[in-house]
Parts: C-alpha cells; sequence; structure tokens
C-alpha cells in the first residue's frame, strides 16, 4: 500500500533558528535517518534496501561520489545518502490521475520540496503543444514525437542533450554515442556547473582532469588541507576517512568562510566513541577566508615556502621540480613579488594565521589538498586551482603516496560520465576511437555547455533539450533567463524518477519519461544486468538494484536512449541498439575498445570492489601536457572586491539538501529549522547594514555591468561567517546569478562571489 504523500505545500520563509552545531553525525543523524527512511519506505523496505548500498554485491548509493573502502561496515551508508536512498525507494507514487488533478500551471507554483516529496514517477507523460496537463502516453508514441522534433530540425546542433551526474557508465556511453551519431557535440552537463573549473586547470597543469589520489592516501598523508567544502552535508562518508587519517597522525587545515560542525568534530555513527562519547575533533587549524581568497592565500604560502627554502634545505623538493615541472622560474618570480597587504586584504586572514599554516606545511612530507564548490564557482577558479597545484608541486606532492590533488565530485557518477564522454569539446583521440568501432564519422565541431545552451535556447538557435536525468531549471544560474529559453524550445524532455522543478517549466511540448532508479531490479532480454559507476577517484564498480521496479511500465536509461536512437537513426545505423538494450555487458565490450584504462571492462568488473582507473601522474609520475612535465603558473592574483554596504553572498546547501533536492526544511548543523528562505549574516555587519537578528530582507546582486537580481524575502540570520561575507541556499538564490557571470576557461557560473545589497523588506 503506498504511504501517503503530504497534504500541502509547507511555507519555508519562517524559519525557527538555533546556535548552530560544533559536532556532525552521532546519533541524532541515525534517528534522523531512520524517521525519513521509514515516513519513505515503512521499516521493513527500509532494513532491506539500507542494507545493500555500497556493498560490494549491491548498488552504488544515488549520492555523493565518495568511495568505498575495501572492508565495508553493513551500514556502509551516511545520512544523506540514506535520504537519497529512500526518496528513489519511496512507497509514494505519480501517477496519471496526479497529473488530471495537478495542472502545469498549478505544479509551477509549487516548491523544490513539495514536488519532490510526491513520489516516483509510474508512467511517459506528454503535455501537447496548448494543453493545460500532462497525460498519459505510450512509449512508442514518446518516441515517435521525440523523433518527429529531431527531424525536423535544420542542424542537429539545434538538439541539446543534457546530462546529470546519476547516469551510469553504460547508459552515458549510449547517450553521446547516439547524440554524436545524430550530429551534434551539444552535450553539457552537471560538470560544467560545478567541477568544470577543476578539470580545466588540472588537465593544463597535470594532464589529467581528475584528482590523483586514492582513498588509501588520505589514510597515509600527514596533512590534508580541506577548502571550500562542507564534507559534513555534501560528503558524509569523508569524515570517517578524516578520522583515520587523525588516528594515523596527520593534521587537517580546512579553509572556509563558515565554520562547519563536521569539520570541528566527528561523531562516528559507526563506533561507541561516536554513539556515546565526544568523538573526534578534526580540523587543528581553521582559516576563516574571506570568499574568493583562497588563490591569495596559497599565493603567501608559495611565496613562505620558496623563502623557507632559502635557509632550509628540503623545504622545496628540488630534485622533483627539476626532473618533473616546467615553468618553474617564472612562477617562482610572482610568487615572491606576493603583496602582504593585498594577501591580508583578499583572505581577512592574519600574519600569524598564515604562518601558522605554514609551519604545518612545512613539517608534512605527505600533503593532500581536497577542494569543491568554494573553489571552483568564482570568476577566478581556475587560476585559483592552478595555484593549489603549484603549492603541491613545490614539495613533491603529486605521484607520491600520501599527496596529491583532491576535487571532490559531488555526484554518484559525474566523473565517470565525463570518462566516458560526455563532454562538449571532446578530444580527437576520443572521436576517433568511437569512428574506429562504430563506423561513422563523429562531428568535430565543439557542442554547447550548460551556459551557452541556455543562451541558444534563449535566442531560438536550439529547439529540442533532452535531459537525462537532473534538474536543470532549478541548477542552472539566472532563473528567469533560463525559465524563459526552456519555454522557447519546440520540445522538452526530461528522463526522470522523480518530479521536478523542471517538469513545470516546459516547452510548446513536453515529455517525462519515468525510469529505473539505481535502487531498482533491471531485468531486459538478457537477463538481470548491472551498471557501473566510477567514483570520485577513478574507482569503477558494478552497482545491482534489487528492488521491484516503482511501476511496471518503467525502462531503464540504456533501454530508452536504445529506443530512441532505433526510432531517430532509423536501419541506416550500424550501431547494435537492440543488442546493447538486451544485454549491456555488450555496451562494456565497445567502452573496453573505446575508452582507455578500460580494456577487459567485463572480467574487471566482475571482481568485488571494481578497479582503479590508470592516472599517469600518480602512477609513474608522467604528465601528458603540452610540455610532457607538470606546468608551474604564474597567474595574476584575483579576489573580488565588495562596495563599502554590500556583501559577498556565497550560495550552498542545507543538511536536508542533495544539490537541488529538497529532503526537508531544516538545516540541523546551521541551526535552522523549518525554512530555507534565510541569509547567514555576520552579526557585525548586520549590525553596521541595520538588520536586526530575525529581521526580512530582499537580496539585490549588483554587477559591473550595471545590471541587478532581487531575491526577495530572506529572514536575516546572525552567524559566525567571515566578515563581509554571507551565505544563503539554492536553488532559492539562482536568481541571483546572471548567465554572464561566469569563470574564465572553464564558464561554470559564478555562484560563490556574488556582490549583494540587502534591503529591509517583509516575507516573501
Amino acid at each position: 500500500m503506498a504511504a501517503k504523500p503530504p497534504a500541502g505545500d509547507p511555507v519555508q520563509d519562517a524559519p525557527e533558528v538555533a546556535a548552530p552545531q560544533h559536532a556532525a553525525a552521532g546519533l541524532p543523524a541515525i534517528g534522523h535517518t531512520l524517521r525519513i527512511a521509514q515516513r519513505q519506505m515503512g521499516v521493513r523496505r527500509t532494513a532491506l534496501t539500507l542494507l545493500k548500498v555500497n556493498q560490494k554485491n549491491g548498488f552504488d548509493c544515488p549520492g555523493c561520489a565518495w568511495p568505498e573502502p575495501d572492508k565495508r561496515h553493513k551500514a556502509e551508508f551516511c545520512e544523506n545518502g540514506a535520504k537519497a536512498v529512500a526518496e528513489e525507494a519511496t512507497l509514494r507514487r505519480v501517477t496519471p490521475e496526479f497529473f488530471a488533478a495537478h495542472p502545469v500551471a498549478d505544479l509551477a507554483t509549487r516548491s523544490g520540496y513539495w514536488l519532490g516529496q510526491q513520489g516516483r514517477l509510474t508512467h511517459p507523460m506528454y503535455l501537447p503543444e496548448g494543453a493545460a496537463s500532462y497525460e498519459p502516453v505510450t512509449w512508442e508514441r514518446a518516441f515517435d514525437i521525440i523523433a518527429e522534433e529531431l527531424r525536423a530540425l535544420a542542424d542537429p546542433d539545434e538538439a541539446v542533450f543534457y546530462t546529470s551526474g546519476r547516469t551510469s557508465n553504460e547508459a552515458a556511453f549510449l547517450y553521446q554515442l547516439f547524440a554524436r551519431e545524430f550530429g551534434t557535440n551539444n552535450l553539457p552537463d552537471c560538470s560544467n556547473m560545478c567541477h568544470e573549473s577543476s578539470g580545466s586547470a588540472l588537465t593544463e597543469t597535470l594532464g589529467v582532469g581528475k584528482g590523483s589520489v586514492l582513498l588509501d592516501d588520505l589514510h597515509k598523508a600527514d596533512l590534508i588541507i580541506v577548502a571550500g567544502q562542507n564534507p559534513g552535508t555534501n560528503h558524509p562518508r569523508m569524515l570517517s576517512a578524516l578520522e583515520r587519517a587523525k588516528a594515523g597522525g596527520a593534521k587537517i587545515i580546512s579553509i572556509n568562510p563558515l565554520p562547519e560542525a563536521g569539520l570541528e568534530r566527528f561523531k562516528n555513527p559507526q563506533t561507541a566513541r561516536g554513539l556515546v562519547g565526544g568523538g573526534t575533533p578534526l580540523t587543528d587549524l581553521f582559516l576563516q577566508i574571506r570568499l574568493g581568497g583562497d588563490q591569495a592565500l596559497f599565493r603567501a604560502l608559495n611565496r613562505l615556502i620558496l623563502e623557507a627554502a632559502d635557509t632550509t634545505p628540503g623545504a622545496v623538493d628540488e630534485e622533483f621540480v627539476r626532473e618533473h615541472t616546467h615553468g618553474f622560474e617564472e612562477f617562482a618570480a610572482a610568487a615572491r613579488a606576493a603583496d602582504w597587504d593585498e594577501t591580508l586584504r583578499a583572505t581577512g586572514l592574519t600574519r600569524a594565521e598564515i604562518d601558522q599554516a605554514l609551519r604545518m606545511v612545512l613539517a608534512s612530507r605527505r600533503t593532500i589538498v581536497c577542494w569543491a564548490m568554494g573553489l571552483t564557482q568564482h570568476k577566478h577558479s581556475v587560476p585559483t586551482i592552478r595555484e593549489v597545484v603549484n603549492f603541491l608541486l613545490l614539495r613533491g606532492n603529486v605521484g607520491r603516496p600520501g599527496a596529491g590533488v583532491c576535487p571532490v565530485r559531488g555526484h554518484s557518477n559525474v566523473q565517470g560520465d565525463r570518462t566516458m564522454g560526455i563532454f562538449e569539446r571532446p578530444a580527437p583521440e576520443f572521436l576517433d576511437a568511437l569512428e574506429r568501432e562504430f563506423g561513422f564519422a563523429p562531428p568535430r565541431e565543439h557542442g554547447l555547455d550548460v551556459v551557452r545552451a541556455i543562451r541558444a535556447l534563449r535566442d531560438g538557435q536550439a529547439k529540442v533539450f533532452f535531459a537525462m536525468g537532473g534538474n536543470f531549471v532549478a541548477a542552472s544560474p539566472d532563473t528567469e533567463v533560463t525559465e524563459a529559453a526552456m519555454r522557447r524550445a519546440r520540445l522538452t524532455v526530461h528522463v526522470s524518477t522523480k518530479l521536478n522543478r523542471s517538469h513545470a517549466v516546459t516547452g510548446a511540448r513536453a515529455l517525462i519519461l519515468p525510469t529505473l532508479g539505481r535502487t531498482e531490479r533491471d531485468v531486459r532480454g538478457g537477463g538481470e544486468q548491472f551498471v557501473t559507476v566510477e567514483d570520485s577517484m577513478g574507482m569503477v564498480h558494478a552497482s545491482r538494484g534489487r528492488l521491484e521496479p516503482a511501476s511496471p511500465g518503467l525502462l531503464s536509461e540504456p533501454a530508452i536512449v536504445c529506443r530512441l536512437a532505433r526510432r531517430v537513426l532509423g536501419p541506416e545505423s550500424r550501431t547494435p541498439w537492440e543488442e546493447f538494450e538486451k544485454d549491456y555487458g555488450t555496451i562494456r565490450d565497445r567502452i573496453a575498445a573505446v575508452i582507455p584504462g578500460f580494456e577487459d571492462f567485463n572480467a574487471k568488473v566482475s571482481r568485488p570492489g571494481g578497479f582503479a582507473l590508470p592516472h599517469a601522474p600518480r602512477d609513474s609520475r608522467s604528465f601528458p601536457t603540452a610540455t610532457g612535465k607538470a606546468n608551474f603558473t604564474a597567474a595574476p592574483v584575483e579576489y573580488p572586491t565588495v562596495p563599502e554596504g554590500r556583501l559577498l553572498l556565497q550560495t550552498l546547501r542545507s543538511h536536508d539538501q542533495y544539490n537541488t533536492t529538497i529532503y526537508g526544511l531544516d538545516d540541523r548543523y546551521r541551526g535552522i529549522k523549518n525554512g530555507r528562505r534565510v541569509v547567514l549574516v555576520h552579526p557585525e555587519d548586520a549590525r553596521e547594514l541595520g538588520l536586526a537578528d530575525g529581521s526580512y530582507a530582499d537580496l539585490i546582486s549588483e554587477w559591473t555591468d550595471g545590471s541587478e537580481r532581487r531575491a526577495p524575502g530572506f529572514r536575516v540570520v546572525h552567524y559566525p561567517t567571515a566578515r563581509g561575507c554571507a551565505a544563503s541556499y539554492y536553488p532559492e538564490t539562482n536568481v541571483l546569478v546572471p548567465l554572464d557571470a561566469t569563470a574564465d576557461t572553464s564558464n561554470t557560473p559564478a555562484s560563490k562571489s556574488v556582490v549583494v545589497r540587502l534591503e529591509p523588506g517583509g516575507p516573501a
């Protein structure tokens, strides 16, 4: 019997506020996990499902991409992973009757939280042109509609094929294969909005756009620097790795504008000490940096390391620099010229704090730097990450056990999607391999990323938008512009498990195609299938769903792509789409023939725990860059400047949130309950601006071109953030970020450094 759905859409702009917490997880996390899971799945289903999460014979968590250890706990999941599983394995259902009762105009007024709480989609749904409501449609008719629109395009580049990070390797490979055989490289994905800056910087400097460490490296490190990241909410299982590193003697430096409970103290719910004791203090040094000041900080540390090398042998790994790097002299000149007044102004730190960090750096032989969106979503994100690489290269901390770069990916297979070819700027070698294997000539011109795809839709240059998962409208910047752009499309299609905001913002015609979740059994013509994923550290492993599908009419993502390709490409296509749909092992055989590192894919992935992809900098200290070496860089130091009376705002997640999926209306660790429209402001800044704790304000972003964006009705919360900085949740604040406000080189939306003024107002 289906669980009863929520009755209404709760008010979100009148939260209760308490003091922020100083420890993460423990008994409260267990209690919260069980309450949400049982509310969505019931007691028996909760037990059966959660015990299979991240197990070698189970399914990969549909949440974050943090890797699993070889030896796994019976409860190898975190609170937020359990929430993700519960929402996918829920007993609630969104049937055709639901859509009949809720026209699109009604859905458009609902919050993302309410939409997500309605449950799993059960039938393909179609919104005809001019219609008020979605109506059920057969799979055959749905594919016919898509084929009609695609074939009517004047050019294949008038279609956009978006991908979310939850798509499996098999589905992603097929999806990009179909798009390229159709004739376009328009393959934007969620990487464009998160770690594109990391990939750009790492490809240029190290030759591989991924992290260089494995999980065991964190356990071996002497020093771990966590910059611009909140693992307690966004990657909670990382806290277990940090706890183990601390037990091995590692020190941890946290660099963040906000104090985060998970980095202060971790109460591991898998240990007695975590459940009934005080837990483990994690951070040894907290550097409460001003937003956007990270490049200046690492530049200052690099200057100090070079100065230390003048008197202290070994401060710089001279042999590594000489044998394996390029561009050192130019970099060193720029680093030695770092200005202290500018450094302190950019970072908001003291010289004493930076000197303390230096002592910890010089005492460490094996250093890892981990980072996430706090570094990647600024205008100067790419030079910031290049400066992090400079910092590691100076002391030989790439290609050494226990050391390296660690960009922590947010979505379960976002890194695997990119490995499979989901990229608007594919390498010629990849396209050559596709051509050899499948006998067609892939397009060579670069396609559209997320921001450019929105522009193309806005300007009428793109007419069909197809999304393989995700919630594109809510995830993208400049909400009003994005929604208007989507409404200009001839057809919008979303392959989804659950309802979201994107289903209410449609083209002239729209389709919702319901698909299997990660938790569900996938039986095709060749028998029960499994898929594979790649985690944040380049480990590839199998994922096998165990639950019966939410509806007998659901298709898997690979099956959807195969049937669509057959309908659109017709008998002229030489690709064996029907064979691929029946047996995913045949897809993996073709992946093995195209993508380096996947040779003998089916045999490798049959091993419990999977296998590691090759990584030249890590494995052999070889660097496939233009120079053949690791590249030092010497970009000018950049940081945001803020006029008097303004604040620098970052967008962030609450604890009851994963990307655009809202599990609840609380942010337990930050003391926020029953509401999301809050803005966190330092008490001194708030007093100077005349904003009392509990008052309401409109957020107005200001941009150098003179444009402004407004987000109304946010409760002001006095909070210990860095001076001059503020924070608020997305997607509510995506409206503040213009489409053209992006990082240089990577074109990632600059959502972490938004200049705002706060005008007194009332609740939204």
